[in-house]
């Protein structure tokens, strides 16, 4: 595999060729042709590919650093080759010519009667597995440990003072009695989850299944609230970003994008970029510093392509190795667990300060081991706990888009 620094070259090289197909067409006031939509689609999934293999490869260089496993070149696993030996005799004569060490090689199980034999196999700690989902809110998000208490309460401001008034020298202005304060309150649900693993396994693979066990536990509890914080209807779980309520974003937060039914549309009567500017100044300019926008990534391939009233496209390649693309200058972040349809009334995503968005843990993921509870089974419990809720606090740093298809 490319060392690190080679895959960021060759993604700001492949991002450097697409901006220059999409400047092109910019510099001659017209939309891309179908070839250069072809070759600029093929770009961009190569650049998607390159910076998901740069994200696995910093996760190996951060497993590596931490991996206290012994070398890995040693043999590892059944079989060497005292067993590779037994094989070869096996295959040539059968069980009749191998000796009773040879025999025991490759004997599967601890049987002498009915053991059966077994190829040699070495065994690499490697796990083959679907690429896991990113978890990325919780990253923006502020989050809030509680200790000793079982709610935690945020204070809100429902409504302010009038604006002051001009006034003379020695005069105090009209008595205002407006001001009111009010609270929302997060309370930590449990999340919970059992696996059971023979204690065969865990005394004899390789990989430490004890600690799979406990990181797969992690990801799918931190996948759950992912989704919890994403369509979350607060019902004994986080009110979600995408969920319309008075608790969290509601209605009046919504701006309508032009979409075509299978995505967003330069014409067909509407301009899904000018809605995305419109709602890009929707949201008042002291959040832009902080604000990203959020999308699933089916909705970015359908944004690359976008172009203003002017002609100009907004979506921007960042070239740089520590610069990311941008959406009408501002970032943007992808969840698997974001809106993903384009039907007339969905939600197709939302720009905001995620800041905004708290939330409040009683109790950190931790694993429990059960040793006797399934002994007669001869195996080891599991037990993964977490307590934790979620919800929008300031509805005013969000902006959610709503797909108003206009070919309905």
């Amino acid at each position: 595999m490319p060392n690190i620094r080679e895959l960021r070259t060759k993604r700001t090289k492949l991002g450097t060729a697409a901006r220059a197909i999409m400047k092109q067409a910019e510099d001659e006031a017209r939309s891309m042709t179908p070839e250069e939509e072809t070759t600029f689609d093929r770009l961009m999934d190569e650049r998607d590919t390159v910076d998901a293999t740069i994200e696995r490869a910093e996760r190996l260089d951060d497993d590596a650093r931490n991996d206290n496993t012994e070398d890995d070149d040693q043999p590892t696993g059944r079989g060497g080759a005292d067993a590779m030996g037994a094989l070869r005799a096996y295959v040539m004569g059968g069980r009749s010519v191998l000796t009773e060490a040879q025999a025991r090689a490759l004997n599967a199980g601890n049987d002498p009667e009915g053991g059966f034999l077994v190829a040699p196999q070495q065994f690499v700690q490697d796990l083959l597995k679907n690429v896991d989902d990113m978890v990325v809110l919780r990253g923006l998000a502020t989050v809030h440990q509680l200790k000793q208490a079982e709610s935690l309460g945020v204070p809100t401001l429902d409504q302010d003072l009038d604006d002051a008034e001009w006034t003379s020298e020695l005069s105090t202005g009209s008595e205002d009695d407006s001001l009111r304060l009010g609270k929302r309150e997060l309370r930590p649900h449990p999340l919970a989850k059992r696996v059971k693993i023979s204690r065969k396994l865990l005394r004899a693979a390789i990989m430490n299944p004890e600690t799979l066990v406990r990181e797969r536990m992690a990801y799918k509890f931190g996948i759950t609230a992912e989704k919890g914080y994403m369509v979350g209807d607060g019902n004994q779980k986080p009110l979600g970003l995408f969920t319309p309520s008075s608790n969290g974003i509601p209605t009046s937060r919504d701006v309508d994008v032009s979409t075509s039914g299978s995505g967003f549309v330069n014409d067909t009567g509407g301009n899904s970029a000018d809605d995305l500017i419109t709602a890009k100044y929707t949201l008042k300019s002291a959040y832009h510093p902080r604000a990203r926008w959020l999308f699933h990534r089916m909705m970015i391939a359908s944004i690359r392509k976008l172009k203003d009233g002017d002609g100009n496209y907004i979506w921007r390649a960042g070239l740089a190795n520590d610069q990311g693309d941008r959406i009408l200058d501002l970032p943007f972040i992808t969840s698997e667990f974001a809106p993903s349809t384009f039907g007339d009334g969905d939600y197709v995503g939302m720009l905001g300060d995620f800041s905004y968005y708290w939330i409040a843990e009683a109790l950190s993921f931790e694993v429990q081991r059960l040793n006797e509870l399934y002994a007669t089974s001869n195996q080891v419990g599991f037990i993964g706990r977490q307590e934790a809720d979620g919800m929008p606090i300031l509805p005013e740093a969000f902006i959610r888009l709503q797909s108003n298809d206009v070919v309905a």
